[in-house]
């Protein structure tokens, strides 16, 4: 994601070869809507822009991050996608609830990308408050959807380039 050097937001698009042929899939959790739902329209504006023809694009919400896995995993077992992007927002609170979400979302979002093979995209905030949520969702710091999206593209395209390399490389596929 972006750093203080480099805001990824504003990287240009060039579409990869055959990018309109890619499927993703979007989870966007429905809690702090404002701030995933302005995650969404960013990345699904990128991947637009990015030719991925919308019949490409699944999208489904669940309540909140902790089901971000969930949802994840019911699009991945269909076996019909090339990446999927999670979208979510926890804002610390006053309880140890914040670390124990963000931990869990984070590793199980990192294994249903080991389990299935594919790019399973960690868009979710983790802020200490509404402010910064609100600057990472296409305030003053870009949009993270955005740069989901971007990723999952990027992802995408690095799985099918290795593929057809070694396509008749025992183990890899």
């Amino acid at each position: 994601m972006s750093t203080s050097l480099k805001n990824l937001s504003e990287e240009l698009v060039t579409p990869p070869a055959n990018s309109e042929t890619y499927k993703i899939g979007i989870v966007r959790a429905e809690w702090n809507t404002p701030i995933t739902g302005a995650l969404e329209d960013a990345a699904i504006d990128y991947l637009n822009q990015a030719a991925i023809a919308p019949a490409n694009i699944t999208r489904i919400t669940v309540p909140g991050s902790f089901e971000l896995t969930t949802g994840a995993q019911l699009l991945l077992e269909r076996g019909l996608l090339d990446a999927v992007i999670c979208l979510g927002c926890v804002i610390q609170g006053e309880t140890r609830h914040f670390d124990f979400i963000c931990q869990a979302v984070a590793n199980g979002l990192t294994n249903l990308a080991i389990q299935y093979k594919k790019p399973v995209i960690f868009g979710v905030l983790t802020t200490e408050n509404l402010l910064q949520a609100s600057e990472r969702a296409g305030g003053r710091l870009g949009n993270k959807g955005r740069e989901a999206a971007l990723t999952a593209v990027k992802m995408v395209e690095l799985f099918k380039t290795y593929k057809q390399a070694f396509k008749t490389t025992a183990g890899f596929k």
